[in-house]
């Protein structure tokens, strides 16, 4: 039985610094509640509070931003947990869509 010799690589020669689906798959995605005219300030500011777990202070800035700016990026991580953020968020009634970070 023959078994193959490993490959030898050249320390001189640069390898290809490509990024394979692996490291993309691991980029960061976010969470971004948008502004509407149907909740009040107040309520976003207690589902940022409850279902974050943020302080009130930060829940408040966040919800200033997406009444001010339009919209606010309020979590980010693997697209699997920005998809549950954002469908949290459809649950207590917020716009949000999940986006890759910039």
């Amino acid at each position: 039985m023959t078994t193959a010799s490993p490959v030898e690589v050249d320390p001189g020669v640069q390898q290809d610094l490509i990024p394979d689906e692996i490291t993309m798959a691991d980029t960061p995605w976010v969470t971004v509640v948008w502004n509407d005219p149907v909740n009040l300030m107040s309520y976003v500011t207690f589902v940022f509070q409850k279902h974050f777990g943020y302080s009130k202070r930060k829940a408040e800035k966040l919800m200033r931003e997406v009444h001010e700016e339009g919209r606010s990026t309020v979590s980010s991580g693997s697209r699997e947990e920005m998809e549950r953020d954002v469908q949290a968020m459809h649950e207590y009634g917020l716009w949000a869509t999940l986006s890759k970070a910039e």
